[in-house]
Parts: structure tokens; C-alpha cells; sequence
């Protein structure tokens, strides 16, 4: 979330921020509930003050008369104080509410514009592969080699689902090493975090706030027997939602801080109804290796890390000798909680465009703020990190994204050069 001082300070830009990311938030009426807020908290101090002032007097005073006159004085100001107080749990109440509502400005290089139509393809790597023959897509490919079922799968967990079998078990963990390898070399710390997080702690990620939740929300039946007033949980969409987290109400003694989570995901793709219905490319499940970094907010910090973060994206992708493009993501097409981002999508030859496989974003201190990290400065004073998120490898768009590219005439399929020492083998055939 954003401070109050800065949006007090800078209402006017906090109000364009919030049309350029299209976003519509009544900003008066927080700054209304935060000006009662303030006032009633001033009053209670106020008064709380004169108690203590009329108390001290009370036990200095010697004439009775007197006496009875201070106490009946204090017993009024505390009924004035008790009185005042569920007005200010009111206020602090909506305030904390109404705050969270407020988006993560953009970065001062990120371009306005309304929706993904006008993000910027800032370049274009590697070279399509050119075939002899009609390239099929995932599905296809998938089904002839014994590498997709998703017939089975809808008969035990419906739509968007998919069963993954033979050499694709095996370039997912492939994928995975190659991955950690590449990352644990830069100085990435590997975790498998919980896929379950806390309500309450991922809303302060800021992804719930204006429908950017795809997650599903899990709660227990409180008919049944013992229900947990705990059990109440989100099941993370990337590992993201629990590697933030982890540091929550921590002060960091050393930055920067970069972690390397791998974690299964899971999203409600509530609002992709009719798009990607054929094969696996959308579905409810998949795994993932995702980037996060807590790093101490210096001048053009953020923007070194976020380029860091692509870099990695880009030289995982190169690597498997996968087409791509990178994008930069226009104000109209940012999270809530970023401040700049950037996408990358490979190629698939049998749609004939780039997909989406990696996303890069920094989130200044939007989410530390929330969730109250801090770093200690050379002076002893502290200050919130600032946090950015990457995907390494989104798993099953990879393979996806693999099988097209490197398939061959007789519908085989080529395996990049830096997974055949995992497979133990250069090719994928028909069985």
C-alpha cells in the first residue's frame, strides 16, 4: 500500500496514477476518512492528556471539596473517551479498508496507454523455425507422443485440466534443474514455500483489491466437527504469494535478498471463459520456478533489478533456443501492486504468435509497506525493502512452447541441447 503522507503531499498524482491504471478509486473520500481520523485521535489524546493532568491534580490536592470536584471532572472526560472511541474504531476501520483500494504508481518510464493494445514490443530475439510441413500444435503433438491426456483428466477434475505423462514428466523436472542450476550460480537461495497462505496475508500482496484475484479461496465447513478459526486460505497462484511473505515483520540486515521458489499454482481463470479451451496452454494447475528480490531502494535501483530479472528470464529462454519477444506492459496493463512490468512471450508456431510465458515486475514498496519489512540503513534507521517478482520458468508453457518449436516432420520432437543430459536422450518419438 502507499504511505498516507504521500498521498496527502501528492494527491494529484496519486489521482492520475489511479486513472492511468484505470482504476477507479474515490480519493477524497479517503483523505475525508483520514482527516476524521486524525481528528479524533487528536481529541482522545487531547483528553487523554487532561486525565492525566486532572489525576496527577486529584492526588496533589488536599481539600476535600476540591478533590470531589476533579474527580467528578475525570470521570467526565473518561465517559468523553469512551464515547470517542468506537467513532475512531469506525474511522480506523474504513481507513484500513479504503487504503489497500489506492494502486502502486507507475514508474516514471512506464508509457500510458489503456490495455495490453498499446503495450510496447521493445524487442524480438532468436529466429522462427521454418517447417517443411503444417506444424501442429501442443495438443496434437502431445496426444501422438503420449504426453498429454486431458480426456482423463476431465472425467477426475473437469476442464482446464490435464494429465502430463513419459518424457513431458521428464522435461518438467529437466526444466527445473536447468533452472536452479542457472539461478543458484547468481546467488538465488532455492525454496519450496506452502502453496496455502493466510487471508489476511495475501490481501496485503495487493492482488484482490480490484479483481486481479484469479486464486482459489479455500475455507473449512464450519458444520463440521472442530472447524479451525485458522483454516481460512488462499492457494498461491506463483510461488510469489508465499516467498514475499516469508519475511513479514522482519527487519533485513542484508540486501539484496533474492529468492528462487518452486511450487505448483493455481488459478480460477475466472475470467478466460472461451479463450485457450483447446490442450493445456490455460489450466487450473501447473508448477513453476519464480524470482523474488528484497532490495534496499537506492536512485534507479528498482529499474537495475527489474533489467536483472529479464536478463535472467531472457538468458533461460535463450538457452533452449526458444523464439521470443519482450514486452513492457503500458500503465493500463499493470497489477495493482506494480509499479513497472515487463512481459516476456515465445513463440508457437501452430497459432502463428507469441504467448505469454514470463512476467517481470517491481513493486517498489507497495507490498513491504503491508506487510512491514524493513531493511536497517548504515545510520540505524530502518526503511521498507522494495520487492520485485519474476518467473523463471513457467513449467507447462515451456514444454508447451518446446514441443512446437523443436517438432519434426515425423512428429517427433527435438529436445534442447541444455536438457538432453537429464533425459538421456536428443529426441522424443512416436512411440
Amino acid at each position: 500500500m502507499l504511505d498516507i503522507n504521500f498521498i496527502r503531499e501528492n494527491k494529484d498524482q496519486v489521482k492520475k496514477a489511479c486513472q492511468d491504471k484505470k482504476i477507479e478509486v474515490d480519493l477524497d473520500k479517503l483523505l475525508n476518512i483520514d482527516e476524521r481520523r486524525r481528528e479524533h485521535i487528536k481529541l482522545i489524546e487531547n483528553k487523554k492528556r487532561e486525565l492525566n493532568e486532572t489525576t496527577r491534580t486529584v492526588e496533589q490536592e488536599k481539600d476535600n471539596k476540591e478533590r470531589l470536584k476533579l474527580i467528578t471532572h475525570a470521570k467526565r472526560i473518561k465517559r468523553e473517551i469512551k464515547e470517542l472511541e468506537p467513532q475512531l474504531k469506525k474511522d480506523e476501520r474504513e481507513f484500513r479498508e479504503f487504503l489497500p483500494q489506492i494502486p502502486n504508481l507507475p514508474a516514471d518510464d512506464v508509457k500510458p496507454g489503456k490495455d495490453e493494445s498499446e503495450n510496447e514490443v521493445i524487442r524480438t530475439v532468436g529466429e522462427k523455425p521454418k517447417f517443411d510441413f503444417k506444424p501442429q500444435d501442443h495438443l496434437t503433438l502431445g496426444k501422438k507422443l503420449g504426453l498429454i491426456d486431458i480426456q482423463r483428466a476431465a472425467k477426475v477434475s473437469g476442464t482446464r485440466f490435464g494429465y502430463v505423462t513419459n518424457e513431458a514428466v521428464l522435461l518438467e523436472f529437466a526444466l527445473i534443474q536447468y533452472g536452479l542450476e542457472i539461478l543458484i550460480k547468481e546467488g538465488f537461495t532455492p525454496v519450496i514455500p506452502p502453496v496455502l497462505t493466510q487471508v489476511s496475508t495475501f490481501h496485503k500482496l495487493g492482488y484482490s483489491q480490484h479483481g486481479d484475484n484469479e486464486d482459489y479461496y479455500l475455507v473449512y465447513d464450519p458444520k463440521k466437527e472442530n472447524p479451525s478459526k485458522e483454516a481460512n486460505f488462499y492457494l498461491i497462484g506463483t510461488a510469489e504469494h508465499a516467498l514475499v511473505p516469508m519475511h513479514k515483520d522482519e527487519i533485513l540486515q542484508k540486501l539484496p535478498k533474492r529468492y528462487v521458489g518452486f511450487s505448483s499454482a493455481f488459478r480460477r481463470e475466472a475470467g478466460s471463459y472461451g479463450k485457450d479451451t483447446r490442450g493445456i496452454f490455460r489450466v487450473h494447475q501447473f508448477d513453476k520456478l519464480e524470482m523474488v528480490s528484497f532490495i534496499e531502494p537506492q536512485p534507479d535501483s528498482d529499474k537495475k533489478e527489474n533489467e536483472y530479472l529479464l536478463s535472467l528470464e531472457e538468458k533461460i529462454v535463450q538457452g533452449l533456443g526458444l523464439p521470443y519477444q519482450v514486452l513492457k506492459m503500458c500503465s493500463g496493463d499493470l497489477g495493482h501492486p506494480a509499479a513497472r512490468k515487463y512481459d516476456i512471450e515465445c513463440w508457437f508456431p501452430s497459432e502463428n504468435r507469441y504467448r505469454e510465458t514470463h512476467s517481470c515486475s517491481t513493486c517498489t514498496d507497495y507490498q513491504s509497506r503491508a506487510l512491514n519489512i524493513k531493511y536497517r540503513q548504515k545510520d540505524g534507521k530502518t526503511d521498507f525493502v522494495h520487492i520485485l517478482n519474476g518467473t523463471a520458468i513457467a513449467i507447462g508453457r515451456t514444454i508447451l512452447a518446446i514441443l512446437e518449436n523443436y517438432q519434426q516432420k515425423d512428429g517427433s520432437v527435438k529436445i534442447p541441447l541444455p536438457l538432453q543430459k537429464y533425459l538421456g536422450k536428443t529426441k522424443i518419438e512416436v512411440k
